[in-house]
């Protein structure tokens, strides 16, 4: 409305946020409302991933623009021009319905491919198979392709949970059960307590007395974003069981601290963390933690204990160090 109000001549509005589809048409409605001066609406979801934002938006694989206007889709073409000359069909046209839907379905694939992972490991462990193998196996056909096939201890942030739920409740409200979606939903949920599940496994359920040092507090690397992060479940989990928590995480510690305060001890370096722990749980890909002195390591630990939620480390290998090594879905192992 007030971009109605302040409108003094023919103007193109473009929603870039993730937005429910059927908001470009409250935006045309709320912006009519306030002026007489012609107008287009255009839809331009974004498609930046966190910790790589302006890699994505300088160099996009794709630009998706939904537009009913001839002349708004002459301008947002011409926009776009200078971040779209590497060749191919990048700016994708399209009504403005099919672009909101586009973002949500992405986002709604990539963590179904997530889900369906971490559903595989499982499977994996109880066969006996290693879901890495599984991951290389099944990625290496053209038509699946390798990306967002990696098991974890479930997906978290401000975009997979948050889309998947607004285009469940935007199915629901029409009269649609998107039964798929729910069960990625169930799927990840459970995913979240699969890491403090094998600690407890080998720890025992009470954890009074132990320490668990974790590395790694984000929901993924190269942010220090913890919504939704698979961390906090475990955490509350682990304090709930009675353990102490010794945590690292290079940039999401001052996020921590809103969520736990003084419960969980901030340590200042990944060694600090496994500093006479029972356990050790790497819960983030953060690049200082696929290779660090594990000779250094084992002997900080009380109990060479490593529960490796994001699968960095070759189990044979951990096992040759002196480790008591279970990733997720690598056979038992």
């Amino acid at each position: 409305r007030e971009i109605g109000r302040h409108m003094n001549e023919p103007k193109i509005v473009v929603t870039k946020s993730t937005v429910p589809v059927g908001t470009a048409e409250k935006v045309r409605a709320a912006v009519k409302s306030q002026t007489q001066t012609s107008f287009a609406v255009c839809s331009n979801p974004e498609f930046l991933k966190e910790g790589a934002a302006i890699e994505d938006f300088m160099k996009p694989d794709r630009v998706v623009i939904g537009v009913d206007d001839d002349e708004a889709r002459a301008v947002m073409g011409e926009l776009y021009a200078p971040f779209t000359r590497q060749g191919g069909n990048r700016v994708l046209f399209m009504d403005i319905a099919s672009a909101e839907v586009t973002k949500y379905a992405a986002n709604a694939m990539l963590a179904t491919r997530i889900s369906f992972m971490n559903q595989m490991a499982l499977f994996c462990e109880l066969v006996g198979a290693d879901v890495s193998n599984v991951r290389l196996g099944i990625g290496s056909d053209q038509r699946i392709g390798r990306a967002f096939l990696y098991p974890g201890p479930g997906y978290g942030g401000s975009c997979f949970p948050k889309d998947v739920k607004a285009i469940i409740k935007t199915a629901d409200d029409l009269g649609l059960s998107l039964d798929v979606l729910k069960a990625v939903e169930e799927v990840n949920e459970c995913q979240k307590v699969v890491v403090l599940h094998k600690v407890q496994r080998y720890l025992g359920a009470d954890l009074s007395g132990k320490t668990v040092g974790l590395w790694g507090l984000a929901f993924k690397a190269e942010t220090d974003d913890m919504r939704e992060s698979p961390t906090i479940p475990l955490i509350e989990g682990l304090l709930a069981a009675g353990a102490r928590v010794q945590a690292h995480d290079p940039k999401a510690t001052d996020s921590a601290r809103h969520i736990f305060e003084d419960r969980v001890m901030y340590a200042a370096d990944p060694y600090s963390a496994a500093h006479g722990a029972d356990a050790l749980c790497v819960m983030t890909e953060w690049l200082l933690y696929r290779n660090p002195d594990f000779e250094r390591v084992r002997k900080l630990l009380r109990r060479p204990l490593l529960v490796d939620g994001r699968n960095l480390y070759e189990p044979e290998r951990m096992k040759a160090l002196g480790f008591e090594y279970h990733g997720i879905g690598r056979g038992g192992r």
